[in-house]
C-alpha cells in the first residue's frame, strides 16, 4: 500500500517561483507577485478582473470629468 501524499509537499512543488502558499484555517492562500497580477490574461482570471476594475474606474472618471467640464463651460457661456 502506497503512503498517502503530503498535500503541503504537493503545494510547494507545484508553485512557480515568486509564489508563496500558506494554510490559514484550512483555506489555502497563494500570494503572487506584482508581475503576475499585472499580467494581461484573458478569460475569467483574477488578472482579468483586476484590469476590468481598473478600466471601469478609468471610464467612470473620464465620464464624470467630461460631464463636469461640459456643465462648467455651459454655465460660463450662459452668463
Amino acid at each position: 500500500m502506497a503512503p498517502a501524499p503530503n498535500p503541503q509537499a504537493q503545494i510547494e512543488s507545484g508553485l512557480a517561483s515568486g509564489l508563496e502558499s500558506t494554510l490559514q484555517g484550512g483555506i489555502e492562500i497563494i500570494e503572487v507577485g506584482r508581475e503576475e497580477m499585472n499580467a494581461w490574461k484573458r478569460g475569467f482570471t483574477p488578472q482579468a478582473e483586476i484590469w476590468n476594475g481598473r478600466l471601469a474606474m478609468l471610464g467612470l472618471s473620464i465620464g464624470l470629468g467630461v460631464l463636469l467640464l461640459s456643465r462648467l463651460v455651459a454655465s460660463l457661456t450662459a452668463a
